[in-house]
């Protein structure tokens, strides 16, 4: 596994984190980028001049292209870094064959929009890879303090443990600890519905909640997660454990957050429009909502938080007027 090339498909500041790990652990990588621009800037300057511009790479073990056919044909760990909601535009000239073989690692906390599908199944079902081939990479850990390395955690989800745990060679250094889990579906949708609560707690700050009713909010999201992902693939999961527990509170609470500061936007008075084009990168848990919503219609799960935010977001419902409601239910 080591000795097999690596493709970073990316260029925000998830994917810019990870390059610089694996960087620094010495493996050479293959990185893609859209912006022809950026790449020519990471020749010439070796930093993402767009994210995380701090970060310096070691020329020699990068090599930048917007060739995306070359990337992933070329290399045999391709790790996906693009929001969701462009990954089929991304990947739309593949065809499954580049794939075969080959281990793909999404970084992705979100689901395709269209299809209402996480990373995993619309992997499996559009480029046949099998989920033993799929490493699903969760939190809780936010790109920029993975640029700062302070000691930050993730877990790497696949059904074959030898191959999280290769991914997670790759990855481990002093300043970032992965682990290896087995639940591809309770990560992905812990990590699509974090998105949503941390939207939920944005929008109750920008209203003027305070950390009491905050604290609340997260505890009953955090059981709200649970019968969610035990409905949609009931196994035994510890709902406590850093991938869910712990990706939620950081995405609740950190000044990092995009979903939370575009939560907060919209409980100041911004409408979801204009917060939505304020913001300078993708919010995920604004198509997470919907998805959701849709995908619930299966499993009629009661989501009180999660459908609050979805009419706040979709139906045009008042904020204020929508949480005060949702604060009668909480307990």
């Amino acid at each position: 596994m080591f000795n097999k090339a690596i493709a970073m498909v990316g260029g925000g500041s998830w994917a810019t984190a990870l390059v610089k790990v694996l960087n620094e652990n010495d493996h050479r990588i293959s990185w893609w980028l859209r912006d022809e621009n950026a790449v020519d800037h990471l020749v010439r300057k070796h930093h993402n001049k767009n994210y995380l511009s701090s970060i310096s790479f070691r020329p020699e073990l990068i090599n930048p292209s917007n060739n995306l056919e070359n990337v992933i044909r070329l290399n045999d760990i391709i790790f996906l870094a693009v929001p969701a909601t462009f990954l089929p535009i991304v990947l739309r000239d593949c065809l499954p064959e580049d794939f075969q073989g080959k281990i793909v690692v999404s970084a992705i906390k979100g689901m395709i929009p269209d299809k209402n599908q996480i990373i995993a199944e619309y992997l499996q079902q559009q480029f046949d890879i099998p989920f033993e081939n799929i490493v699903i990479v969760s939190g809780p850990s936010h790109a920029e303090e993975v640029a700062l390395e302070k000691l930050s955690y993730l877990t790497l989800a696949c059904p074959d443990e030898a191959v999280s745990l290769a991914i997670c060679e790759l990855l481990n250094c002093n300043y970032l600890r992965c682990i290896s889990s087995d639940d591809i579906y309770g990560t992905e949708y812990g990590a699509v519905l974090k998105n949503i609560y941390a939207l939920a707690a944005g929008i109750c700050h920008g209203l003027g909640y305070g950390d009491n009713f905050q604290a609340v909010l997260i505890s009953n999201a955090i059981e709200e997660m649970e019968s969610f992902v035990k409905a949609v693939h009931p196994i035994s999961r510890d709902i406590k454990k850093s991938a869910y527990l712990g990706d939620l509170l950081v995405t609740a609470y950190s000044q990092f957050s995009r979903n939370r500061t575009l939560g907060a936007m919209i409980g100041k008075g911004y409408s979801v429009k204009s917060a939505l084009l304020e913001m300078n990168m993708v919010a995920e848990g604004y198509n997470a909502a919907r998805c959701i919503h849709e995908v619930n219609k299966q499993y009629h799960v009661p989501l009180l938080i999660s459908e609050a935010t979805y009419r706040i977001l979709y139906e045009g419902a008042n904020a204020r007027d929508e949480m005060q409601k949702m604060s009668e239910r909480l307990s």
